[in-house]
This record gives C-alpha cells, sequence and structure tokens, in this order.
C-alpha cells in the first residue's frame, strides 16, 4: 500500500474538523484516512502553543522534506562528473555512459547513475560554455529539454476548484439522490465528444450532445442536460480536473448544482461513471465519429441503459431505483414541513 503525503485541501479539512470540535476519528472519515494519521498530523505539526494551523502545517511539512531529500548523485566538481564529461565529448548518449560507468565500476554503486541523472547535471548547470559544450554533444542539442513525460501538466489550471475532499459525508454514502459525476468520452481523433453523467444513488444515466470538447460545449450541454432533471435531483456534480470545466462556476450558476474536483489521476473516485462509460462504449464504440449521433439517439442509448438491470439494486433497474429514492426524499421533507407546522 503506497502511502500519500496530506494535501493543503485535507489540512484545511482537519482545521475546520478541530474548530468544530469534531473527533479524529469523525475528521478521518471526512478525508478518507486513518484516525492515526490525522492525529499523527495534529501532533507532529502544531505549532509550540499546541495550536494546528494549516499555514504552519505546510511550513513545517516542506521543512522536514527538504531535509530527507538525498544528495545529488552527480556534482559538477566530482570526479564522476569529470569522467562523465569525457565520454559526452566521444559522443557518447546519456544512456551509453549510464550503462558504460555500470560495467566499469561494477562493485561501485556511488558510480551508478541513470541517464536521467546525467541529464538533469547538464540542464541543472549555469548558463555558460561548458553547459553550452555539453548540451551541443547530445544528439538534439536543444537548449531546454522537455520532461520525460511529455506534454503539459494542466493540473490546478482550472479557477476557484473545490476539492473532493470537502464534498459534504452524504454524497459519498449514496443514500440521497441527486448526486452526480460527470465526463467526456471521446470519438475518432478526439475531435468529437459525447458527455455522460451518472446519478450516485440510482445509477441512472444521461448522455449529452456535444459539439467538441470546449468548456463552452461543457457548459451548453451539462447546463442543458441537469436542468432537464426536477430540481429535487440538482445537488452536485463530480468530475477530474479536465480543461472543459475551466467554466464551471457557470454550470452552476446556470442550475444550481455544487462542483467538485477529483485529485489527478484518481479515476476511482468517479467509479460509477467509470464504470457507466464501459457500457456506453457498446453503444459508441472508440475511434469512431461521436458528431453523427444526435440528441434523440443519444435519449435512447441512456433509456436502454436505464432499463438494465444492476445486481447492486438486487437487478431493479436505474429508471425503478430513481424513482423510489426521489419518493423517499419527498416523503421525508413533506414529514419535516408537517412537523415544522
Amino acid at each position: 500500500m503506497t502511502y500519500h503525503e496530506l494535501n493543503l485541501e485535507e489540512r484545511i479539512t482537519i482545521r475546520v474538523g478541530l474548530l468544530q470540535s469534531l473527533s479524529l476519528r469523525e475528521i478521518a472519515r471526512q478525508i478518507s484516512r486513518s484516525p492515526s494519521t490525522v492525529s499523527r498530523e495534529i501532533r507532529r505539526n502544531s505549532d509550540n502553543n499546541g495550536a494546528y494551523t494549516v499555514s504552519t502545517a505546510q511550513v513545517q511539512m516542506r521543512t522536514r522534506r527538504i531535509v530527507c531529500r538525498p544528495k545529488r548523485k552527480l556534482l559538477p566538481d566530482s570526479e564522476l562528473f569529470d569522467l562523465v564529461k569525457e565520454m559526452l565529448r566521444a559522443h557518447y548518449s546519456p544512456e551509453q555512459i549510464a550503462g558504460n560507468l555500470r560495467s566499469m565500476f561494477p562493485k561501485l554503486k556511488d558510480a551508478y547513475v541513470s541517464h536521467e541523472t546525467i541529464y538533469n547535471a547538464i540542464y541543472a548547470l549555469p548558463v555558460g560554455e561548458l553547459r553550452k559544450e555539453l548540451i551541443h554533444c547530445l544528439r538534439h542539442g536543444k537548449t531546454t529539454r522537455r520532461p520525460r513525460l511529455g506534454g503539459v501538466d494542466r493540473r490546478n489550471q482550472i479557477p476557484d476548484m473545490v476539492s473532493i475532499h470537502v464534498r459534504p459525508p452524504e454524497i459519498e454514502d449514496r443514500l440521497v439522490p441527486g448526486h452526480w459525476e460527470g465526463d467526456l468520452i471521446k470519438g475518432k481523433g478526439n475531435a468529437s465528444a459525447v458527455g455522460t453523467l451518472v446519478e450516485r444513488a440510482s445509477g441512472y444515466v444521461m448522455l449529452v450532445k456535444m459539439n467538441n470538447a470546449t468548456a463552452t460545449a461543457a457548459v451548453e450541454g451539462f447546463s442543458a442536460a441537469l436542468n432537464r432533471m426536477p430540481l429535487a435531483v440538482r445537488k452536485s456534480m463530480t468530475y477530474d480536473q479536465g480543461r472543459e470545466m475551466t467554466r464551471h462556476a457557470e454550470i452552476t450558476q446556470k442550475t444550481g448544482v455544487a462542483i467538485y474536483f477529483c485529485d489527478p489521476h484518481s479515476p476511482w473516485q468517479r467509479g460509477s461513471n467509470e464504470n457507466i462509460n464501459g457500457l456506453i462504449r457498446q453503444y459508441l464504440p472508440k475511434g469512431t465519429d461521436l458528431s453523427q449521433h444526435s440528441q434523440e439517439e443519444l435519449d435512447d442509448i441512456a433509456f436502454s441503459l436505464n432499463r438494465r438491470p444492476r445486481q447492486r439494486f438486487g437487478f431493479r433497474c436505474p429508471i425503478e431505483v430513481l424513482t423510489e429514492v426521489m419518493q423517499q426524499e419527498m416523503a421525508l421533507s413533506d414529514n419535516g414541513s408537517a412537523s415544522i407546522h
């Protein structure tokens, strides 16, 4: 099991929970962590007066991270770097140098450096003749290096995101209707897209025709789809950090639906949506042009899915379940109103 450092949103939730005098177990449940993790976080990152604040916790965490970082293996003034320079001048690639060092010094672990370490050491040199010379020795000789994973990190570029970690507990329980998960499935060459919405309590599906995968299309498509539903089942939507949601505030304004964002690379946080996307692909296969399907055709596909029995609901279909949970919600509301009067 892999441990993940507490993030800023989780620390905010801990701080709010302490201000509300919640138990450590309740705070842990809200951020999906163990109570011991919360207890350790408060103990390690409180200030000298024993008070836990988010800013102090962040500073202390960063301080510890700096101390525990391993020392660089390839320093510019080391003998190993001198050897690497000579191999670069002989037009060895960093991959060849890494392999050659391992064969030259089979018992010297300090000589085991990866080609990434060599690249990083070269591009970390201060601007000057040596840096220019060594970069020129590389095969492509570019003055800047593209990250090895490629592409551009687009996380945290969505303004005013609200994290899934501050989502109300009632959404997690799947007992109250009106909480949705959303996504886009894309067609051939990513040139066409269809929006998908799944209601968490019932598995009820809506498919949304999109002109493209832009933020404008998302605002228009998701707003129109959500507004087709009764107000009682328009409470929240959980989405990934796709760029099509940069105008999420407009969707909230048009529909009244609060929008929460998942962590990067965490599809399991929208498990219902990920599962239904697999079923939708039976009707809308990958590599096809999705723009050819009208909204009426997408509604027919959604109706077919919503009539499909689900083992999760004792082989009842999502239409039946959604109707039932809505009736239960309305009954509770009526009882609440009666007791008030």
